[in-house]
C-alpha cells in the first residue's frame, strides 16, 4: 500500500497491484465445455515445478507454465488462444472488484474474532473472565450448544471480496494498477480483478 494526492492535495490511500500481463491458456466454449469463459495464466513458473500434464496443456497456448490460471466467464471481448491480456482493459475512474484470500491470524479469542465485549463489569466476584464469550448453552432443553454459536477459533484465511473500489492511476508500460483503498491478502499475493 502507499498514497496518492488528489488535484485538492487530499491523501487518498491506495494499493498498487501489478495486472499482467495474462495470457489466453484456454477458450471455454459452449459446445465444448458447457459454458463459455477464459481461462487466463499469470506469473512464470519453473518447468521443473511443473507436471508433464500442465506443460502440454500451456504448449497449446505457445506459452510456458504459470503459477496462478483463473477463469473469467462472461469476458467483454473475444480473445482468441495465445493472446496477451493486460493492465489496458481497465480505465481511470472506474470501479473494480476485487477478491483474495485474507490474512490469517491464527487462533483468536471471541473479542478480536466477532467483536464481542467482554464480560464487563470486575465486580461482583469478577475474575480473569474479562474476554470471556460468557454462557454458550441453551437450558435443560434443548440441552446443547446450537450449531453455527460464535466463538472462538481459527480467525482470517479466508476468501474475500471488495466490491466498488475505484482504480486511480494505470501504469500501461509497467502493468501496474492504483486502486484506492485495501485489497484482501499479504504482501505478494495473487487478487482476482473483475471489471
Amino acid at each position: 500500500m502507499t498514497s496518492l494526492f488528489d488535484e485538492n492535495g487530499k491523501n487518498i490511500p491506495c494499493t498498487v497491484i501489478e495486472a499482467g500481463p495474462c495470457v489466453v491458456t484456454q477458450v471455454r466454449t459452449k459446445g465444448v465445455d458447457g459454458y463459455e469463459a477464459l481461462q487466463l495464466g499469470f506469473d512464470d513458473k519453473n518447468e521443473k515445478h511443473s507436471t508433464k500434464a500442465a506443460l502440454g496443456h500451456f504448449k497449446k497456448a505457445g506459452t510456458v507454465a504459470k503459477k496462478k490460471v483463473v477463469e473469467f466467464k462472461e469476458f467483454a471481448t473475444e480473445q482468441k488462444l495465445g493472446d496477451l491480456i493486460d493492465v489496458s482493459i481497465f480505465e481511470e475512474g472506474e470501479f473494480v472488484d476485487v477478491q483474495g484470500v485474507s490474512k490469517g491470524k491464527g487462533f483468536q479469542g471471541v473479542v478480536k474474532r466477532h467483536g464481542f465485549g467482554g464480560v464487563g463489569q470486575a465486580t461482583h466476584g469478577q475474575h480473569n473472565r474479562l474476554r470471556a464469550p460468557g454462557s454458550v448453552g441453551a437450558s435443560s432443553y434443548p440441552s446443547r450448544v446450537f450449531k453455527g454459536m460464535r466463538m472462538a477459533g481459527r480467525m482470517g484465511g479466508d476468501n474475500v471480496k471488495v466490491q466498488n473500489l475505484r482504480v486511480l492511476k494505470v501504469v500501461a508500460e509497467k502493468n501496474l494498477l492504483v486502486i484506492k483503498g485495501c485489497v484482501p491478502g499479504h504482501n505478494n499475493s495473487y487478487v482476482i480483478i473483475q471489471k
